[in-house]
């Protein structure tokens, strides 16, 4: 089984902590979505005759896009790959784009799960983040959406500067009124080069504090789990039956077909990327061409890929995976390494799969990193 992700890279407005490749210009909308429809076709042999269960629209803001458009893109994949009988099919989405009429126009398509792109619902933190969606177009798209929608995932930032716990914990708790199926929840990062990070720098915005992040997700863990979510990967919280399949393949080391300008494929051993440019990828599709340059992955890189990814999730890091998929000597390793870890209570060993502990899950990506065997 394999996915296919389709990057749309368009938004309204740039938001001050992105650092993903997009555009605020629609100009040449037109002419990429016909290059997206033929890349789909150009690379139809890409994943080996593998069956797609999952189609995920991400951007940019792929709501911008009318339903014909995600319609047309959707046939595409249809008709140069072999897709499941029901597939999950996701749409990132800004709550300013769901307008009642956009809502049920998508609900007349084959996306069947949405992803909406909430991050906070108080006034001042989406202002702060320079949002394109007020507080009050939230709330009216989820009550809109629930109404058409069954499975519906929600993005909420916590560590935003000046979000307080009780304003934590009430956006948390709104978004459990909705009874939305999953939610997906990020600490503010500072990328570089980005907006946010130029404003810390001049003092218009204060610094992320990691403490208050890190309290924030622990809030979060304990809630979402009282209220019968999973948490089965470090940012991802969903109910019974309604994991993401996009991003726990993702997680899984399966086969991914990444279509549109920055877009990433995987295959297991090699990863490929396309050129993070709209007017070179329009004119080398154009040209019959791909825009693509690739690396084969090392067996130390698969390996450090596979801790980083496993750690992350509920599944953990299996030792007879990293046996059989690597070798003994990154087994051994492993267990040396991860032995301080164990003793501090971040990680713990069950049934032949390290995993992490509670406390150490905030923690998992730097001690992914101390677990990385280098070349």
């Amino acid at each position: 089984m394999a996915g296919i992700y389709i990057h749309i890279p368009f938004c309204k407005q740039a938001c001050f902590y992105c650092d993903f490749h997009f555009s605020t210009s629609l100009k040449k909308k037109d002419a990429l979505i016909s290059c997206l429809v033929k890349e789909i076709e150009l690379r139809k042999k890409a994943l080996n005759n593998q069956i797609v269960e999952t189609i995920y629209f991400g951007g940019g803001t792929p709501s911008m896009l009318s339903a014909k458009e995600i319609s047309l893109l959707i046939a595409a994949v249809y008709k140069h790959h072999t897709v499941v009988a029901s597939p999950e099919i996701t749409l990132e989405a800004n709550p300013d784009d769901l307008s009642e009429e956009k809502i049920i126009e998508l609900s007349h398509t084959p996306i069947n799960r949405l992803s909406i792109g909430v991050q906070s619902f108080f006034e001042k933190d989406l202002k702060l983040m320079n949002r394109a969606h007020s507080s009050s177009e939230a709330h009216t798209s989820l009550e809109i959406a629930t109404r058409y929608f069954e499975n519906i995932s929600i993005d909420l930032i916590y560590g935003i500067p000046g979000l307080t716990h009780e304003e934590w914990q009430q956006n948390i708790q709104t978004a459990l009124n909705f009874n939305v199926s999953h939610i997906s929840s990020y600490a503010l990062t500072v990328e570089p080069k980005t907006a946010l990070e130029k404003l810390i720098k001049k003092g218009k915005i204060e610094k992320v504090d990691e403490v208050l992040a890190q309290e924030q997700f622990f809030i979060l863990r304990d809630l979402l789990e009282k209220a019968n979510f999973v948490h089965y990967e470090l940012s991802n919280f969903g109910k019974e039956n309604y994991f993401s399949k996009n991003n726990t393949a993702y997680w899984l080391g399966k086969s991914y077909l990444g279509i549109g300008p920055s877009a990433h494929s995987f295959d297991g051993k090699q990863r490929s990327w396309n050129v993070r440019n709209n007017t070179q990828y329009i004119k080398e599709i154009e040209l019959n061409k791909l825009p693509i340059e690739s690396e084969v992955l090392s067996v130390t890189d698969r390996y450090n890929e596979y801790v980083m990814t496993g750690l992350r999730t509920i599944w953990g890091v299996s030792l007879e995976k990293i046996k059989t998929d690597f070798g003994s000597k990154y087994v051994t390793y492993i267990q040396t390494e991860s032995e301080k870890y164990i003793q501090q209570k971040l990680l713990y060993v069950e049934a032949n799969t390290l995993k992490t502990t509670k406390e150490g899950a905030f923690l998992v990506d730097g001690i992914a990193a101390h677990l990385f065997l280098l070349n």
